[in-house]
C-alpha cells in the first residue's frame, strides 16, 4: 500500500509538471493560430485545468493509501504534512480557477506545489504510529483546517507574485527589483534543498556525530548531507567532509543540527541554481525575464484575487490554527497556550493577515502594497514550516 501511495503522488508531481508547462505555454503564447483565426490560448488553460484535476485526484488517492498504511490519517510528520499542504495549495488553485478562469495563477500555482512536494520528498517516508501526543481526532481537525487556510493563503501569494512581476519595471534596477529577485531566489532555494538531499541520498551519503541530545543524553546523530554544521560540542565517529562550525548550544532539539545543516545547504543548492539560471539567462535578472511573460496579465484581476484569498484563508487558518490549535493543546498538554515557537509563529500569522485585512479595507492599500503584503505573509508561512520546524526546539519538534 506505501508503494501504491508513493506512485501515486510521484504521477501527481508529474502531472503538475505538464500542467504548468501548459499553462505556462498559454500565457506566453499570447495567441495561437487555428484554421486560420486568432485564439487566446483558453483551450490551453482547459487543458492545463484538466491535467491539473487530474493530478489532484492522483493526489487524494496517495493520502487514502497512506492512511490506510499508516492506520491514521497521514499528517503526522513534516513528509506527510508538506504533501497535505501541497494538496490544499492545488484545492485553493481549483476553487480560485474555477471562479476567475485564470491561466496566469496556474503558471506560478502549480510550479509552487512542485517546489512543496519535491521539499516534502528528502524526509524520511517510513510508516510510524502515532506517539501519544498525537493520538487525537484534533490532530485531523486542527492540521487539516491549517493546510487548507495555508493552501488558500499561498493563492493570494502567487496572486500578488504575478501582479509584482507584471508591474514593476524591470528595465532598470532598484529596490523593488531587487526585493522581487530575492523572493524568487527564496524559491529557488526550496529547489536547492530537494536536489542536494536527493543527490546524496542517491549515492548513500552517511556521517555520524555522538552528541548530547534534548533530554540530555549521549546519542549518535546521522547526518545525509556533508556536515557544515555539526553538533554542538559533537564527536565525529565516521571519515567524511567537516563540520566547518559547530550549532549553537541551544540547537538541542530533535535532529536540530542536522536540520540546521539542510537549511545551510538549501541556501547553497539554491544559490548555485540561480547563478546557472543567471548564466542561462545571460546575465537578465528572472524577474525581467517573467516580466515579458506575463505583459497581457490584467493587474487589478490579481490584486481582486489575492485580496479574496486572504479573505477566506484567513478565517480557515484562524479556525485552525488558533481556535482548534488552543482546544488540542488543553486536551494534549492541560493547556490552551503554552508559547512554544509554533505556537508564537501561528499567532505571528494570525496578526499579519489581520493587519493585511486592516490595511487593504481602512486604509486602502490596494495594487502593490497588498501584493507586497501578499509576499511577506508567504514567507512568514514558509518560514514556519521550514525554520521553525527544522531548526528551533519545541513541542512540535517531533513533526
Amino acid at each position: 500500500m506505501v508503494e501504491i501511495s508513493s506512485m501515486l503522488l510521484l504521477i501527481a508531481f508529474i502531472l503538475y509538471i505538464f500542467g504548468t508547462i501548459v499553462f505556462t505555454i498559454s500565457v506566453a503564447g499570447k495567441k495561437f493560430k487555428k484554421n486560420g483565426e486568432q485564439t487566446d490560448g483558453k483551450g490551453l488553460g482547459i487543458a492545463g485545468f484538466v491535467i491539473t484535476v487530474i493530478g489532484f485526484f492522483s493526489q487524494v488517492g496517495y493520502i487514502f493509501t497512506r492512511w490506510k498504511a499508516d492506520g491514521h490519517f497521514p499528517i503526522s510528520n513534516l513528509f506527510e504534512y508538506t504533501t497535505f499542504l501541497s494538496v490544499m495549495m492545488i484545492l485553493g488553485f481549483i476553487i480560485i480557477y474555477l471562479i476567475y478562469r485564470n491561466n496566469s495563477i496556474g503558471m506560478v500555482a502549480l510550479p509552487i506545489a512542485v517546489i512543496v512536494i519535491a521539499y516534502a520528498s528528502v524526509f524520511p517516508r517510513e510508516v510510524e504510529p502515532l506517539i501519544p501526543a498525537l493520538q487525537s481526532n484534533w490532530l485531523m481537525i486542527h492540521v487539516t483546517t491549517v493546510s487548507l487556510g495555508e493552501g488558500i493563503l499561498t493563492l493570494s501569494f502567487v496572486a500578488g507574485l504575478v501582479y509584482l512581476l507584471r508591474v514593476i519595471d524591470q528595465s532598470k534596477r532598484s529596490a523593488r527589483t531587487f526585493w522581487l529577485e530575492f523572493v524568487l531566489l527564496f524559491l529557488i532555494c526550496a529547489v536547492g534543498f530537494a536536489l542536494v538531499s536527493g543527490i546524496f541520498q542517491a549515492l548513500g551519503y552517511s556521517e555520524k556525530f555522538q552528541w548530547v541530545n534534548e533530554k540530555g543524553n549521549t546519542a549518535t546523530l546521522e547526518y545525509n548531507v556533508p556536515a557544515i554544521a555539526g553538533p554542538h560540542d559533537g564527536k565525529k565517529l565516521t571519515d567524511g567532509f567537516g563540520p566547518v562550525f559547530q550549532a549553537p548550544s541551544w540547537m538541542n532539539g530533535v535532529n536540530a543540527p542536522k536540520k540546521f545543516n539542510t537549511v545551510i545547504w538549501s541556501v547553497i543548492g539554491g544559490l548555485v541554481i540561480y547563478g546557472i539560471i543567471r548564466l542561462v539567462l545571460r546575465g537578465r535578472r528572472i524577474g525581467a525575464v517573467l516580466n515579458r511573460i506575463v505583459m497581457n496579465v490584467n493587474p487589478p484581476l490579481m490584486d481582486e484575487i489575492s485580496y479574496r484569498a486572504v479573505a477566506i484563508g484567513f478565517p480557515v487558518f484562524t479556525l485552525g490554527g488558533i481556535v482548534f490549535a488552543a482546544i488540542w493543546a488543553q486536551q494534549a498538554w492541560s493547556r490552551f497556550w503554552g508559547w512554544d515557537p509554533k505556537e508564537v509563529w501561528a499567532l505571528i500569522t494570525f496578526f499579519f493577515y489581520a493587519a493585511y485585512l486592516h490595511f487593504r479595507l481602512s486604509r486602502g492599500w490596494e495594487g502593490e502594497k497588498s501584493a507586497w503584503l501578499s509576499v511577506i505573509g508567504f514567507v512568514i508561512i514558509m518560514f514556519n514550516l521550514i525554520f521553525v520546524n527544522l531548526v528551533i526546539a519545541g513541542l512540535h519538534s517531533y513533526a
